[in-house]
C-alpha cells in the first residue's frame, strides 16, 4: 500500500468513526455544505506498515501543485469527500464553476491572451462567457427496466481522479467546461496545462478551488501542476490514483495518451473543409463562413479551414465575401505569405514535399498576415482569402490562421471528394451550405464526421446558433464525441429479482 493511499484511507476512518461518535450526527456529511477541519489522523491503520504524513501538505494549496503525484494524492481525496457530500456538492460546484467563468471572463479573458498572445481578445473574454451553457448535473439520468421478473436501474457513476490536458488555443475555457462535464459526474480532476498556457490556466484553478472550499469544504477537486512538463504528463498518466484520461490536443499528444495503458478520451486534431453547391444563397454563406473562420483568428478545431466551391457560383460567393469583412488577396500576395506562414522541406526518398506552418503566425490578426502579403488592410477586416488549388499547404494543414483557401471545382462529386482528402480522415468536423438535401446527405455519407453543420457557421454545431450543447472537447479519435457528464462516467446496474414491481 502507498503511502498516500494509507494516509487517505485513515482520513476517511478516522472522520467516519469521528462522525459516528459525535451524537449519532451520521448524516451531516450528506447534506452539510459548508467547510470542515480536516479530520485528525491515528498514528497507525493497525496494518503494521509505517505512517503516512503526506495529507497535511496537500492542504493550503487550492490545487495548485508543484507535482503530478502531489495533484493526483489531493484529487484523490477530494473525490472521497466529493462522494460524500453527493449531488448537492457537484451541483454546487457547478454553479460555481459557471459563475465565475461569466464573472471573470474579462479579466481572465486578458491573462489568458497576454500569455499565449495568439487570438482575439473580445473572443476570448466571449468564450469564458459561454461557460453556462456546458451540461452539468441535470445531465445524469438513470435508466430503468420494470418486467415480470423485478426492475433493473442503471446508474452513471464516477470514475475517481481524471487526468486531464488542455491547449494554448483555448486554456481555461477548456478547462473550464471540463471541470462542469467532470465534476458533474462525481469526479475530481488533474490538469497539466499546455506549457503556453499554463499560467492563466493555475489563475482559474485557484479561483474555483477557493471559491468551491468555501461553499462545501471540498479543497483539492480541481487540480493543476503549475509548472507542466513532458514529465509531468507521463507521471499523471502513470499515476495509480488516476482513473481515465481526457486529452485536448494535437496529433502527438493524442498518440502519447493511447499508448499509457489507461482509457483515454481524446480530442485530436481537425481540418474542417466546407463545400459550397449552387443551390446556396451565397450571401449567407459567405456571412457564415467568415463567421466561423474568423472566430478568435481561427483557432477553433471545428472552424473552417477551407472551402470548395462549385465553379458557377464562386465568384459569386467571394463577392460576397469581400463585401462582409474578408479581403481576397491576389496569387502574389498570397504566395509571399505562403513562403512566410509555411516551412516547406523536401519529401524523403522521393516523397511529396511537407508544409510545416510557422508557429509566428497562428491565431495572429488579419493584419500581421496581412503585413507578410505586402499589403494593407481596411479597418474591421475579419478575414483573408484566395484562390489556391487543392493540394496548396493553406488547404492541407490545420493552419489555425485567419485566412481561408478558396478552391474551385467542377461538380459536387469532386467537391465532396476533395472535402473527404483534406479532411485526413480526422472525422471531426464538416460544413456544407446547399438547399439540395440529396447533396447534403451525400457529404454526411462520405466525410462521416463528429460534426456536421448545413447551411451555417461551425459554432452552430456546439449549439452557438444552432440546437444543442457546448464543449471545447469534441472526441474524434476514440468516438465519445462532443463530451458532456455521461462522457466520465462508469455504468453501473443494479437488480431487484421478483419484487420491488408494483402492477
Amino acid at each position: 500500500m502507498s503511502a498516500v493511499n494509507e494516509t487517505l484511507i485513515r482520513d476517511v476512518v478516522a472522520e467516519v468513526l469521528g462522525r459516528l461518535g459525535n451524537n449519532g450526527a451520521t448524516t451531516t456529511t450528506k447534506t452539510s455544505l459548508a467547510p470542515s477541519n480536516p479530520a485528525p489522523k491515528s498514528e497507525s491503520c493497525g496494518c503494521g506498515t509505517k505512517k503516512a504524513t503526506s495529507a497535511p501538505a496537500l492542504r493550503g494549496k487550492f490545487g495548485v501543485f508543484a507535482t503530478a503525484e502531489e495533484a493526483c494524492g489531493a484529487a484523490q481525496e477530494a473525490f472521497l469527500q466529493l462522494k460524500q457530500g453527493g449531488i448537492a456538492a457537484r451541483r454546487k460546484i457547478e454553479e460555481i464553476v459557471k459563475a465565475l467563468a461569466e464573472k471573470n471572463a474579462e479579466q481572465w479573458g486578458k491573462i489568458e491572451f497576454e500569455e499565449t498572445k495568439i487570438g482575439r481578445l473580445d473572443h476570448k473574454i466571449a468564450k469564458l462567457g459561454l461557460i453556462k451553457l456546458v451540461p452539468g448535473v441535470d445531465w445524469l439520468r438513470p435508466d430503468a427496466r420494470s418486467g415480470d421478473n423485478g426492475i433493473t436501474l442503471e446508474e452513471y457513476t464516477p470514475f475517481g481522479v481524471v487526468g486531464a490536458i488542455t491547449p494554448s488555443t483555448h486554456s481555461i475555457p477548456t478547462l473550464s467546461g471540463n471541470i462542469v462535464n467532470i465534476c458533474a459526474a462525481g469526479n475530481s480532476v488533474v490538469f497539466n496545462a499546455h506549457p503556453s498556457a499554463a499560467r492563466c490556466a493555475a489563475v482559474a484553478v485557484r479561483a474555483y478551488n477557493e471559491a468551491i472550499y468555501r461553499e462545501t469544504g471540498i479543497e483539492n477537486v480541481v487540480c493543476i501542476i503549475e509548472k507542466p512538463t513532458l514529465d509531468s504528463f507521463n507521471a499523471l498518466c502513470k499515476n495509480e490514483f488516476t482513473r481515465l484520461l481526457l486529452v485536448t490536443g494535437g496529433p502527438m499528444v493524442v498518440k502519447a495518451a493511447m499508448q499509457t495503458g489507461k482509457r483515454a478520451i481524446c480530442a485530436g486534431p481537425g481540418n474542417p473543409p466546407v463545400f459550397v453547391d449552387d443551390t446556396c444563397c451565397p450571401t449567407r454563406a459567405a456571412k457564415a463562413i467568415i463567421s466561423g473562420a474568423a472566430f478568435d483568428n481561427n483557432l477553433l478545431c471545428i472552424g473552417e479551414k477551407q472551402v470548395f466551391v462549385l465553379d458557377q457560383v464562386a465568384d459569386k460567393l467571394m463577392q460576397k465575401m469581400s463585401e462582409n469583412g474578408a479581403v481576397k488577396l491576389n496569387p502574389s500576395q498570397l504566395e509571399k505569405l505562403t513562403q512566410a506562414a509555411f516551412t516547406i522541406t523536401p519529401g524523403q526518398g522521393g516523397g511529396c514535399a511537407q508544409a510545416h506552418t510557422n508557429k509566428d503566425f497562428i491565431g495572429k490578426d488579419p493584419s500581421v498576415l496581412a503585413q507578410a502579403a505586402g499589403i494593407n488592410l481596411p479597418s474591421g477586416t475579419q478575414l483573408l482569402f484566395g484562390e489556391t488549388d487543392a493540394m496548396h499547404p493553406f488547404v492541407q494543414e490545420e493552419q489555425m490562421m485567419p485566412m481561408l483557401p478558396i478552391v474551385r471545382v467542377k461538380s459536387v462529386e469532386e467537391g465532396i471528394e476533395r472535402s473527404l482528402q483534406s479532411e485526413h480522415n480526422y472525422k471531426h468536423t464538416a460544413v456544407i451550405h446547399s438547399h439540395d438535401v440529396e447533396n447534403i446527405t451525400a457529404m454526411a455519407r462520405a466525410l462521416d464526421t463528429t460534426l456536421f453543420v448545413k447551411n451555417g457557421p461551425s459554432p452552430a454545431g456546439l449549439g452557438l446558433g444552432g440546437e444543442g450543447y457546448l464543449s471545447f472537447s469534441i472526441a474524434t479519435p476514440t468516438g465519445e464525441g462532443i463530451t458532456n457528464p455521461r462522457t466520465f462516467t462508469r455504468v453501473r446496474r443494479c437488480v431487484m429479482v421478483d419484487n420491488l414491481r408494483i402492477y
